[in-house]
């Protein structure tokens, strides 16, 4: 993995495929490289590093055509160089492709070719692909593509062009999503949408088992077992401008204050405040069958399965119905015990994250109810779930998720409410909730003028090499957010915990060089938090607090203090993680680090 993006039309390729790789950039990336049907041949440009270095290397290079293919890189099979970069081609250099995804038969199908003569320069389970076509090549290319992928064990998303047929880019999906656009004359292929909405809003996405056929006359779409499919073409909802930067120095940043928007977004025409009711229409069908489950499995991985954790507190304390929290990653392996009364929610910002769709597909497989809370629109896991609810957080290009975290948490709400009115929330109770949930952007965005006092105090620590996260009830998984953002972006090592189990271990670290944030809010466990401060406090750690406005108190034992207003306390998430987003951010920009695009991370893990 991790960006593709394709061009054919009537224009300069190269310039188009250099362009959508920036849009792919906060997927994550160590290299980059471009192929153009140049002439009668194949010209391949690829390097390691930034898209900055391959535009560099291109404009030393002429490169002429109107039809080509790009890649931004992010190694599973070989180190990063330009050797494992994409394209990848064929020993004779007649057919050029770039992959998402992992080949997990690429050894065996590599030994096989390497008997039948074929010579292999990277490390990359890729370059197999290409030999493959190539060796299955006896005149027609779609026939020789289409066999190739039924040999294929593992994911993919493919974009290929060839000598032997100059004038089409065939693409093919399984596991990683590919998107075409359909433009005037010209026609576009992305990973996702990013790189194609400057020019078109009007896409189809391939589903698994498909491929595309792409040429000047149009768009044949089938199976790889050659069965012809029509493809229904939808509207991008976003634009070009919900991409980009709009003053801001990074996108983190313009993400962490678009929050009280995208949180209001996510309640919009959702409750029905005098009532005390919400309705979730993508849910409307199957909402009386989610009531009445024996038990919901929310699944995830890193940030959201911070947010389904919330949703855990939430859906037992309001609804009394049993949840499980699982790591996607973990679900499928260990053979889970799901009954078919039983709901599996599966929770992704991208809707492609690899561990979550196959989590998902385990709980459909073994016969539950399934669900999708994604903020993608048209993304795999919600085509695949049988219901489930957007968070209308709109792009988020920021490797290191903000708003669709809040989002999430702003749905489970909205979740948990709809389903405890069915059962015995009552309406003082529901409105109440409502009454509250919609002054949460304001109070975001009071946090937010806070930001230049969390500027001079990420200016403090910035040196710090550990940090501890700590959190009670609610407030649990916050500091497990807290955390992950600081390790992210930052590269200092932050670990969370609930603040009780501190004496569990944990404490053996605490001493004068270890900065400890509590997120201690005043709610009915607040006197244990304070507890858990005065234990740090006399090993003499270095104490940072998220507190409540009016808790003065609180200034006795702390270093620092960060005030967030008062809320209820099934809503404190919302806002006690808004200051932990803006001190990560901040600690990593005065370090210098790359906020934006961290190494070794990508947006959108389609890989396991």
């Amino acid at each position: 993995m991790c960006g593709i993006v394709g061009y054919l039309g009537h224009k300069e390729a190269v310039g188009l495929l250099l362009n959508g790789l920036k849009r792919l950039e906060y997927r994550g990336y160590d290299s980059a490289g471009v192929a153009i049907m140049n002439g009668g041949g194949i010209k391949i440009v690829k390097e390691v590093g930034k898209i900055r270095n391959l535009v560099e290397a291109v404009s030393e290079i002429p490169l002429k055509g109107t039809i080509g293919i790009g890649h931004t890189r992010w190694a599973t099979h070989g180190e990063p160089n330009q050797i494992n970069a994409h394209p990848h081609t064929d020993d004779k250099g007649n057919i050029a492709l770039i992959h998402n995804g992992i080949i997990e038969n690429y050894a065996v199908l590599k030994q096989a070719l390497k008997k039948k003569g074929h010579t292999f320069r990277s490390e990359t389970d890729t370059e197999i692909i290409a030999h493959l076509i190539d060796e299955l090549y006896d005149g027609n290319f779609e026939e020789a593509f289409r066999n190739a992928l039924r040999e294929l064990e593992g994911t993919y998303g493919l974009a290929v062009i060839t000598k032997y047929e100059p004038d089409k880019i065939f693409v093919a999906r399984k596991g990683s999503p590919i998107v075409i656009g359909m433009g005037t004359d010209e026609y576009f292929v992305g990973s996702d949408v990013s790189p194609l909405v400057q020019h078109t809003r009007d896409v189809f996405y391939l589903e698994d088992d498909e491929m595309a056929i792409i040429s000047a006359s149009g768009v044949i779409t089938k199976t790889i077992h050659n069965k012809p499919i029509e493809k229904i073409v939808e509207k991008v909802a976003f634009n070009v401008e919900d991409i980009e930067k709009g003053g801001f120095d990074h996108f983190m940043l313009k993400e962490i204050f678009e929050q009280p928007r995208t949180i209001m977004d996510a309640i919009r025409g959702r409750v029905l405040r005098d009532e005390g009711l919400v309705r979730l229409g993508g849910l409307d069908e199957i909402a009386d069958e989610l009531a009445e489950a024996s038990k919901i499995v929310f699944t995830a991985s890193g940030t959201s399965w911070h947010a389904a954790l919330i949703g855990e507190y939430l859906i037992e304390e309001f609804c009394r119905i049993p949840v499980e929290v699982e790591y996607a990653s973990e679900f499928r392996y260990r053979n889970p015990v799901i009954g078919k009364d039983e709901v599996v929610v599966a929770i992704s910002q991208s809707g492609e994250t690899a561990d979550t769709l196959a989590a998902l597909r385990e709980g459909k497989q073994k016969g539950a109810l399934v669900l999708g809370l994604v903020n993608a629109v048209g993304s795999t896991i919600a085509r695949e779930t049988r219901a489930g609810v957007y968070l209308h957080a709109g792009p988020e290009i920021g490797v290191a998720s903000t708003k669709a975290f809040t989002s999430q948490v702003t749905v489970l709400v909205l979740l948990t409410l709809m389903l405890a009115r069915r059962k015995h929330m009552s309406v003082v109770q529901g409105k109440q909730i409502i009454t509250e949930l919609l002054k949460i952007p304001d109070k975001v965005q009071s946090i937010l003028d806070q930001n230049d006092h969390i500027r001079e105090l990420a200016a403090r620590f910035k040196d710090e090499r550990n940090f501890i996260y700590l959190g009670r009830g609610y407030n649990f998984p916050v500091a497990l957010e807290g955390a992950l953002k600081l390790k992210e972006i930052s590269y200092i090592h932050a670990e969370g915990y609930p603040a009780a189990e501190m004496k569990h271990g944990p404490i053996a670290l605490i001493d004068q060089n270890m900065p400890v944030i509590f997120v201690a809010t005043q709610d009915v466990i607040y006197d244990k938090v304070i507890s858990n401060i005065q234990e740090v406090k006399a090993r003499k750690g270095r104490v940072i607090v998220i507190a409540s406005e009016g808790d003065d108190e609180i200034k006795k034992h702390a270093e620092e203090v960060i005030y967030i207003p008062q809320t209820l306390q099934p809503l404190v998430p919302l806002l006690s993680v808004i200051p932990l987003q803006l001190l990560a951010y901040h600690v990593a920009v005065l370090r210098g680090c790359d906020v934006d695009q961290p190494r070794n991370l990508a947006k959108s893990v389609t890989v396991e």
